[in-house]
């Protein structure tokens, strides 16, 4: 494994390589449900590498083109073992298939308030309130909401009529503890739908709703997406 760059800015959570403790095999899977979390639901073509829906690892090595063995080859028997992540993702993929606003064909404007009379796009802290440049400066904070109308896309579907969708908040978590988000003010929803979390990936989309400036609890190193419900 002495191919590529050492500079690996990866976190082995408390032990490296292979490790029999529960709770890191725990932390580990949580956090490539995060990152693929992260991506999918990215604007942009997600660039997701073969394997990494099965947890495909090369055990370590970081530039493994030129290792015709175990190290680059597919393990296809994790498609069993990895089942639970596997599902995760084809969540994942069907909500960006769903839903255009997760596939913008042009970038947040952020500025312009259209005929929703919101913005495309609302970044907002756990309090509810709106993030202000001091909080984007602020190195201390682990946390951020994201609000994305679906009714400020600025496309055409293929028979040229204008493209709606529906509105949805992303939570973020990157913190060590459990943390309380305040839903954003009515303006953004009356109430809103579960839909997934890289914490709880077996809940099922429609488990629970949470009413306008009500708290939900998001889960320490985790996300959370929910749909406006009315």
């Amino acid at each position: 494994n002495g191919d590529g760059t050492d500079d690996n800015r990866s976190w082995n959570m408390g032990a490296e390589g292979p490790t029999d403790h529960e709770s890191i095999e725990l932390a580990r899977e949580r956090q490539m449900r995060n990152f693929l979390f992260t991506l999918l639901l990215s604007q942009g073509i997600p660039m997701i590498l073969g394997g990494d829906e099965i947890a495909r690892t090369q055990l370590g090595n970081n530039n493994a083109y030129c290792q015709d063995n175990e190290i680059s080859w597919f393990d296809w028997s994790q498609r069993e073992h990895r089942g639970e992540l596997g599902a995760f993702v084809r969540r994942l993929i069907m909500l960006r298939k769903r839903h255009p606003v997760f596939r913008r064909r042009d970038f947040f404007d952020g500025e312009h308030v259209g005929e929703s009379g919101l913005r495309d796009v609302w970044w907002f802290r756990p309090d509810g309130r709106q993030i202000s440049r001091r909080d984007w400066a602020s190195g201390a904070s682990h946390a951020l909401g994201v609000f994305l109308n679906g009714e400020e896309i600025p496309a055409s579907s293929t028979h040229g009529e204008p493209l709606v969708d529906h509105a949805f908040l992303i939570l973020f978590n990157s913190g060590h503890e459990d943390l309380a988000f305040q839903m954003p003010a009515r303006r953004f929803g009356n109430r809103w739908r579960f839909t997934i979390s890289t914490a709880d990936p077996l809940q099922p989309e429609g488990a629970w709703h949470v009413a306008a400036r009500a708290s939900v609890s998001v889960p320490a190193l985790s996300a959370m997406l929910l749909r406006r419900a009315w």
